[in-house]
């Protein structure tokens, strides 16, 4: 019986996090009055990645908004993603260049690369996204910046990635999906802890009166979830999930890739303020525990009372992460929801396991 308490004490602190998390998926937002248009610079910083540039700049460029630059940051590329850059700036006056060159390293990371950026800007608001992504609209730019004014300083984004036949883009989009239902939530319970470099606003007094990325420097991630841990606070941050703000970047095509890329991005968790260590790590706990424990609980416990808990879990997940899903427009996972999980607890615990003994050291 004890192990069905435990199973049952699992299940109820799980439903109490699809709880916090209905406060994104069934919140419905007021009707966002439409400010004035103020000048904005886009930032874009990249390593080696010429044919992305190629492809994604257009759409930055030919966004309907009146007034903002494209600061492009080359960061100590050795392909010819610099001349791609120059030439988007010989044909476009809106276009800025940043050439971090091989001496110029520092710390030899994105931080440095993304704060001569900065600098370079000319706007105080700044929208960030990555190489690899486009905007999924011609008014991301708006639907992204309009709440930088008054005490509103951060706005955290919907980075979404292409659909495409397969399971790991479908965990790469649940993944992706899970966390910024996450993210949101946590936002509108008073508690910003992360948002994504994909898709990410905030002035240029906010990173400055944050001292930049400087509490983080030598971290090889971090630009985007450390620096609206550390920078968000309950009053200044807002969230944009309107599909005409997402950015939408293209997935890893290999199980290898994606695991280096999650592997380095979870190399910045334990860098969180405490509170928010404690929620992330006791969700990720109870939702192991609860498929470390299911199969106990079937053959040793009564299994009627298990499929009950297992049932109304289920439930909650469904009503509420499949609401969320489709806020989000990903509607073609809700049938596989149990399965992703799973998947993704357990790919999670391999990433912890292999980061304890040697964690990745490049951003690139």
């Amino acid at each position: 019986m004890i192990l069905l308490y435990v199973f049952a004490v699992v299940v109820l602190i799980n439903c109490c996090y699809y709880f916090l998390f209905s406060k994104f998926s069934f919140h419905t937002d007021t009707e966002i009055a439409k400010e004035p248009s103020f000048p904005v610079s886009v930032i874009v910083c990249a390593k080696n990645e010429a044919a992305n540039i190629s492809e994604n700049i257009p759409h930055i460029l030919s966004q309907d908004y009146p007034d903002f630059e494209v600061i492009l940051v080359n960061d100590r590329s050795t392909d010819k993603t610099f001349e791609v850059m120059e030439q988007f700036a010989e044909n476009d006056p809106r276009v800025k260049l940043v050439n971090v060159a091989e001496n110029e390293a520092f710390w030899g990371n994105k931080k440095y690369a993304l704060t001569l950026g900065i600098k370079k800007a000319v706007n105080q608001r700044l929208l960030f996204t990555d190489a690899d992504c486009k905007p999924n609209y011609n008014s991301w730019i708006r639907e992204m910046t309009q709440q930088l004014t008054g005490e509103k300083q951060l706005v955290l984004g919907y980075g979404a990635y292409e659909k495409r036949p397969g399971v790991l883009n479908a965990l790469i989009r649940f993944e992706t999906v899970m966390t910024a239902i996450q993210y949101f939530a946590y936002q509108k319970a008073g508690m910003p802890y992360m948002g994504v470099g994909r898709n990410l606003a905030y002035t240029s007094p906010l990173f400055y009166d944050t001292k930049g990325f400087m509490s983080h420097i030598k971290l090889q991630s971090g630009d985007d979830d450390l620096f609206v841990n550390e920078a968000a606070t309950r009053t200044n941050t807002a969230y944009c999930y309107a599909e005409k703000g997402f950015t939408i970047s293209k997935p890893k095509t290999t199980f290898r890739s994606w695991m280096h890329q999650k592997r380095r991005h979870v190399t910045t968790a334990n860098r969180y303020k405490p509170t928010h260590k404690l929620l992330l790590g006791l969700s990720y706990v109870t939702n192991l525990l609860f498929w470390v424990l299911l199969p106990f609980c079937l053959l040793f416990t009564a299994w009627q009372a298990v499929l009950l808990l297992v049932s109304i879990r289920i439930a909650c997940q469904y009503i509420v992460i499949g609401k969320g899903a489709r806020k989000l427009n990903e509607n073609n996972l809700l049938p596989w929801l149990p399965f992703l999980e799973m998947f993704l607890v357990w790919l999670h615990l391999s990433i912890f396991i292999f980061n304890s003994k040697a964690k990745p050291t490049q951003w690139k």
